[in-house]
């Protein structure tokens, strides 16, 4: 009976390890790693044509890239003084219609707001006195003109007619041009027409950002009534440090984020550098927006800018062949290929520098200049 239960015994145990055997098989489409020797850092990952085709991998090499020296900068977009307008009311008044409301879009000459203040009466009642009687004192200091030619008058009556006359001159004058600054018609009050409202127009085309009185308030010539922007030439308003400056020229190309409002990157050019240290060591740079008319870009946004004052070429790898692993970069790189089969090393690098998604990076092993890398899929293998 011993005999027989050995060997029970023994073909258990050899069914035993074929199943074993059999369940730890790999699927034929998996990705193995084949260890060439007892060190990790030679172990081999192993790719088919079908995996490679599947998973869209790509094959690439190292490529020259230039890559940018950038000085940093902030600010905020701006547009240029003359395109910026503050409304101010030539004479003190209280306001009596106020349409508008900010985001209103004007146009330069409209109607913004109406004043009304007895004192416009008064001046134009004024205007009107004097207007008559300069007929009779143009007419009296002509009279004493030829009087003293003929020498039958005095020098005292020749003078005060003079006087009277040139004084009335300067009045009306006066009177005309603040009739002018309110924007009422001295023909229209010639005529009798004498109004207690003025109306005040925009001096320039924008939109609205600020409305600072309400109907029935009273303004001075002093009181900001509202502010007026035009955002059809906006540019870039940057704060660039003092020891930078030198590095600062016109031409140089800007990026900029906007990072509160958009992840996007945008594209400006130094325009204008400053010729003044401001109190926080900074000078102000001037930089013109590439493409303003298409972007919804609004005064005041915080902007964060590199400002790229040269270039230098450098061999590089694009982005997705860098596969970061607990801080450390790697590559995969193409040992040999084998039929349809690939065979790919893991090397460590560093990464030293990065610019329009590529890296600029020193590889730790030694790699020839036609290496080629696994430059699209090497997170599907070290990823893992």
């Amino acid at each position: 009976m011993k005999p027989n239960v050995y060997k029970i015994i023994l073909v258990s145990f050899v069914l035993a390890l074929f199943s074993c055997d059999e369940k730890n098989k790999l699927p034929s489409e998996a990705i193995t790693i084949t260890t060439t020797n007892k060190e990790a850092s030679n172990a081999l990952i192993q790719v088919t044509q079908s995996q490679f085709e599947h998973s869209s991998m790509e094959l690439g090499s190292l490529s020259e890239q230039s890559f940018p020296k950038i000085v940093t900068a902030s600010g905020m977009i701006d547009v240029p003084p003359e395109n910026r307008a503050v409304v101010n009311a030539s004479m003190g008044g209280y306001i009596k219609t106020t349409p508008l409301l900010v985001g209103d879009r004007v146009r330069q000459g409209q109607v913004l707001v109406t004043i009304t203040n007895p004192e416009f009466v008064s001046m134009q009642q004024a205007y009107m006195e004097v207007h008559e009687q300069l007929t009779y004192l143009k007419a009296e200091y002509e009279r004493q003109v030829t009087m003293k030619t003929e020498n039958i008058t005095s020098q005292k009556s020749y003078l005060k007619a003079e006087s009277d006359y040139k004084t009335a001159v300067a009045r009306h004058l006066g009177l005309e041009k603040q009739l002018r600054m309110l924007h009422i018609s001295p023909a229209q009050v010639q005529a009798g027409m004498i109004t207690s409202v003025v109306s005040i127009y925009a001096p320039i085309s924008g939109s609205i950002t600020k409305m600072n009185v309400t109907k029935g308030s009273y303004v001075s010539p002093a009181t900001e009534i509202l502010e007026i922007i035009d955002n059809d030439h906006i540019h870039l308003e940057l704060s660039v440090f003092e020891k930078d400056i030198m590095k600062i020229k016109k031409g140089q190309e800007i990026d900029f984020r906007i990072p509160e409002a958009s992840s996007d990157a945008y594209k400006a050019e130094v325009h204008l550098v400053g010729t003044s240290i401001g109190a926080n060591r900074t000078i102000k740079v001037h930089g013109h927006l590439d493409d303003d008319a298409n972007h919804n870009f609004l005064i005041g946004m915080f902007v964060e800018a590199n400002i790229i004052t040269d270039t230098t070429p450098a061999m590089a790898l694009p982005s997705e062949a860098i596969v970061a692993i607990d801080d450390t970069a790697y590559v995969l790189v193409l040992k040999k290929k084998d039929g349809d089969d690939y065979y790919f090393n893991e090397h460590e690098v560093v990464i030293k520098d990065r610019y329009n998604n590529f890296f600029l990076v020193e590889i730790k092993d030694n790699v020839q200049p036609n290496t080629q890398f696994l430059t699209k899929g090497a997170f599907n293998l070290l990823g893992e």
